[in-house]
């Protein structure tokens, strides 16, 4: 018996908590009741001998011990669930893969797909969890993860899946105006920036050969592309996007471009496990189909 480790019910009923913030969020994610959760973070709380939450009221925070355990406890709960798919996964109870996805990619890409997938392996179950920065496999529970970088991130095996080869400025049809081929028409408009690529539309009007507006700096910003896609569906604006990723919008009218003018992109999207994993066959069915889905995507945006 391990003394040392403790309860695991109660493990959960403080990740839970410390994650989602409250006693009664996580008493409706573990199916328990308010007081049952509060017992069990308490009873830990006291065996550690360490305050993990301050409480004021009916609101709880976490101590900077309760966080840092939190984080810990939260990675160890990761890697028991991942070893118990896996199991079950060996044991023929059913083959499962979590794999790390960007989420406009998963909406907009790799969800509506999957279906095919499903009916050429129905006895493969993929999870998704949305992962928009790179990490590393032995701090993650995954199978794998599709990301976008220059090339494959280092210790890992993996492939390009495509390149992602421009990012285009596209708007609500209503701002549409003809013939403003100079990019005088983008002044009129709010420009979405996306977080992680800050300097998009900088690049953008350097490439255009254009002046760069201070206003364009101070525009919307947004974590994900699908954020983009959205407020420029609704009229609020102009963004800047992967083609790929709004051709189907762009076809039947949802969006325009303003100006043809697109934006090189050196990177792409790959796949990619980790180096020391056992590729199972799972895996594998899931490699091989990936790729095959990728082959369209490159034809599919060509000018």
């Amino acid at each position: 018996m391990r003394k040392g480790i403790p309860n695991l019910s109660a493990l959960q009923a403080f990740e839970a908590t410390a994650r989602l913030g409250g006693f009664s969020r996580a008493a409706e994610e573990l199916s328990l009741t308010h007081s049952a959760v509060h017992r069990q973070v308490s009873a830990l709380e006291a065996r550690l001998g360490v305050q993990l939450f301050t409480r004021v009221r009916r609101r709880v925070a976490l101590t900077d011990a309760g966080a840092e355990y939190a984080a810990r406890i939260r990675q160890h709960l990761d890697h028991i669930e991942k070893d118990t798919y896996s199991l079950m996964s060996r044991a023929s109870i059913g083959r499962r893969l979590h794999i790390a996805v960007l989420p406009t990619l998963a909406a907009h890409w790799l969800i509506p797909r999957l279906p095919e997938f499903q009916k050429q392996c129905p006895d493969i179950s993929v999870s998704l969890s949305l992962r928009t920065l790179p990490f590393q496999f032995n701090d993650q529970p995954f199978d794998g993860a599709i990301y976008h970088s220059h090339a494959i991130w280092p210790g890992t095996h993996g492939t390009m899946l495509f390149p992602e080869q421009e990012l285009v400025p596209v708007c609500a049809p209503k701002h549409l105006i003809k013939g403003s081929s100079d990019g005088g028409v983008l002044n009129q408009l709010a420009h979405f920036h996306l977080v992680s690529r800050p300097d998009a539309w900088r690049d953008w009007y350097e490439q255009s050969g254009l002046s760069y507006p201070p206003q364009v700096a101070g525009g919307p910003r947004y974590e994900v592309f699908s954020m983009v896609i959205a407020a420029a569906q609704a009229g609020l604006g102009v963004g800047l996007v992967p083609r790929f990723l709004v051709q189907q919008a762009l076809d039947v009218g949802q969006l325009v471009r303003p100006v043809n003018q697109p934006l090189p992109v050196s990177q792409g999207y790959f796949f990619g496990y980790p180096e020391r994993t056992e590729v199972t066959a799972a895996l594998q069915s899931f490699e091989r189909w990936l790729i095959k889905s990728a082959q369209s995507v490159t034809s599919q945006t060509k000018p």
